[in-house]
């Protein structure tokens, strides 16, 4: 049995959270759905999400409305804090799904060969 605590980060209608789900159900892993703008990710999750990508550009979802009305430029010329503070306070800017495994590992965004490779390093499969 699966013994880790996975979060799945999602908003209802986003494509790429739908496919991720029938991913993790079609591997049967266990895993919870949290409505992402109404329960946005732990900063202190936000913060070793970008420690572990070193690129904190990655967990913004780059073509969703929240991100293009604050513009490229105002995102780029954020500090880390200012970053994380948008990033807590607006759900939609967060790249979808977010996913925090055990509150130690993340992934951001769904590609199934990112993610095939990821569960099978950290043994997370049956």
């Amino acid at each position: 049995m699966n013994q880790h605590k996975i979060r799945l980060y999602i908003f209802p209608s986003c494509s790429s959270c739908r496919k991720a789900m029938a991913w993790l159900n079609e591997k049967q892993i266990k895993f919870e759905t949290i409505n992402i703008v109404e329960h946005r990710p732990s900063r202190e999750n936000l913060t070793k999400a970008i420690k572990t990508y070193s690129n904190r550009s990655l967990l913004f979802n780059t073509s969703g409305k929240s991100y293009r009305e604050l513009g490229a430029k105002v995102v780029k010329s954020m500090s880390d804090n200012e970053a994380l503070d948008a990033l807590t306070n607006d759900g939609k800017l967060i790249k979808r799904p977010f996913v925090v495994i055990d509150d130690n590992d993340f992934l951001i965004g769904f590609k199934e060969d990112s993610w095939l490779k990821f569960f099978r390093e950290k043994n997370l499969f049956l």
